[in-house]
């Protein structure tokens, strides 16, 4: 059996006898419709624990003439295509792991000429007279294949970015790979020879100056999925079946490990998934993965407004993003956007293409972030901790003066670039001088359907400490009064829509008045029995 060119369907059934799979062959009825045309050059990026593996795996299985495949595909979802068998095991098939190459190649400068030498030595099994030993370059192989049979190649390229990732500062190494895959895939006598380029990482295709070193390919990402969106991760409707079959809280699994837009799909870490529906522990599994150790030097980086956007994150926010400058490498780092982008496609970050703004998805990444900062022992957020935990336990003992005083200062020290002007611009103050109450809040709503209107923020205590902190619903006010937001949130009968919850609440008003440039907060209890 070859290990490059026509494997079998093995990998891919591994992943069928998994105790949960989640079927994304449909992604095949894509492929299948860009097959042997210049849409068929497709790069697919999405982090660690995402299916990469499993998808590249699927692709060779459906289309190798190493195997026969019909019975594996026939009962999963591409199977109730009525064409699904026009293209099953039509291929030759060259799927490759650069990662796995590195140990047998004997180090990352040897890998290139590797995957040269092992291709191109079972390409002569399979065409021995159509190859002669003179040959040495693939890409002319594919061609003279092509032109004495007109057989077509489906190209599988799984971790392609590695050599990018882990090798971005050996300029000789970059070079070799780069020039590699052009001759591969670029130009016209490619499109001659490729039925299918299919190429998977963490980062899209490394840039050259502006532009994509491979601008033939179209690439799907974290920041732009497009059509591939519902087959990035497990979708919302995915998990709830999930959570269904073996009875666990879906949403707890929300909370814990959603987050991830992707055209309008809500996306969760597959991995992460699984291991919480098996074991039923609801913890992070996140820094098992091979990129937890790259965080700690990039948040560390010394950039303007880094650290400040790391903690408004922390806090719930949601911040500003320039993606479009990232080169896609781990070297060319020039600006925070930059480091905030990489940590996009790492999968520490979601990304709202709309807003144009990242945010930390979920609860699991929220404590790897959080540990990250701990480890480096960032002075900003030691000291800006205290001042959040002063804060929130000034809000618990219904503290207004030490409240206002405290939200005044938090503002002048930590979220003075935000430019005061209207409510939104208080509510992103909020969040942020609130950090501390993530260790025993649930991440705070914004506008939460309450009564007859919206609040503006409710936090709700995490189980486990919901006799000791009682729920708080925030009323922000601009230019007017905190006894207005009080009254407010109690003639519009706010508090209704906690009516399961059995806690205690505490009501706080919240106003910035323009003309003095000062905070005022009003702070009331409302006891559960006044909604009962």
């Amino acid at each position: 059996m070859s290990l490059f060119v026509n494997p079998d369907n093995s990998a891919f059934q591994a992943a069928l006898n998994a105790r949960i799979y989640v079927d994304k062959t449909e992604l095949i009825e894509y492929t299948n419709s860009v097959l042997e045309s210049t849409e068929a050059f497709i790069c697919n990026s999405r982090p660690r624990r995402f299916g990469k593996s499993v998808t590249a795996d699927m692709l060779t299985a459906y289309y190798s003439k190493g195997c026969d495949s019909e019975e594996m595909f026939s009962s999963l979802k591409i199977g109730q295509n009525e064409n699904y068998k026009k293209y099953l095991n039509q291929y030759d098939v060259i799927h490759f792991d650069v990662q796995w190459c590195m140990e047998p190649a004997g180090g990352p400068d040897k890998v290139v000429g590797f995957i040269i030498k092992s291709v191109l030595a079972e390409l002569r099994e399979l065409y021995p007279e159509h190859l002669s030993a003179g040959i040495c370059s693939l890409p002319e192989a594919l061609s003279l294949i092509n032109a004495a049979t007109k057989r077509k190649f489906v190209i599988v390229i799984d971790e392609w970015d590695v050599l990018i990732r882990d090798e971005g500062a050996n300029q000789k190494i970059q070079e070799e790979y780069i020039n590699f895959l052009r001759g591969m895939f670029k130009g016209t006598m490619p499109t001659r020879y490729m039925a299918l380029a299919y190429l998977t990482g963490i980062l899209p295709i490394k840039k050259i100056q502006t532009q994509s070193a491979l601008n033939n390919f179209n690439e799907f990402t974290m920041l732009d999925a497009r059509g591939f969106a519902k087959y990035i991760g497990f979708t919302e409707d995915e998990v709830k079946m999930l959570c269904a079959e073996y009875e666990r809280d879906f949403e707890k699994v929300k909370h814990w490990y959603d987050g991830y837009l992707l055209e309008g799909y809500e996306v969760y870490n597959p991995k992460a998934v699984i291991e919480v529906l098996l074991w039923n522990k609801y913890q992070s599994y996140w820094s098992r993965t091979g990129t937890y150790d790259a965080i700690v030097p990039l948040i560390n980086m010394d950039f303007d407004g880094l650290k400040s956007s790391i903690i408004a994150m922390l806090s719930g926010s949601q911040v500003e993003v320039d993606v479009s400058c990232f080169q896609n490498d781990t070297v060319n780092f020039t600006s925070k956007d930059d480091v905030l982008t990489y940590l996009i496609h790492l999968g520490y970050l979601g990304y709202n293409q709309s807003t144009q703004r990242a945010f930390i998805p979920n609860e699991e990444i929220r404590q790897e972030l959080t540990a990250a900062v701990r480890r480096k022992r960032w002075n900003e957020m030691i000291h800006f901790q205290k001042e959040s935990e002063d804060l929130l336990n000034a809000t618990l003992d219904k503290d207004s003066e030490v409240v206002a005083d405290g939200i005044e200062k938090i503002h002048m020290e930590y979220a003075s670039a935000i430019e005061y002007n209207d409510e939104n611009s208080l509510s992103s103050v909020l969040t942020i001088g609130y950090l501390s109450s993530m260790k025993y809040y649930f991440k705070p709503v914004r506008e939460l359907p309450a009564g007859r209107g919206f609040a503006d923020f409710v936090y709700l205590p995490k189980p486990e400490y919901i006799n000791e902190y009682p729920a708080l619903l925030v009323e922000l006010k601009w230019n007017k009064n905190a006894f207005t937001a009080i009254e407010q949130i109690k003639e519009r009968r706010y508090p209704e829509t906690l009516l399961n919850y059995t806690g205690n609440i505490l009501l706080v008003g919240i106003n910035y008045d323009k003309k003095s440039k000062k905070h005022e907060c009003v702070i009331e209890e409302y006891g559960i029995k006044n909604i009962l």
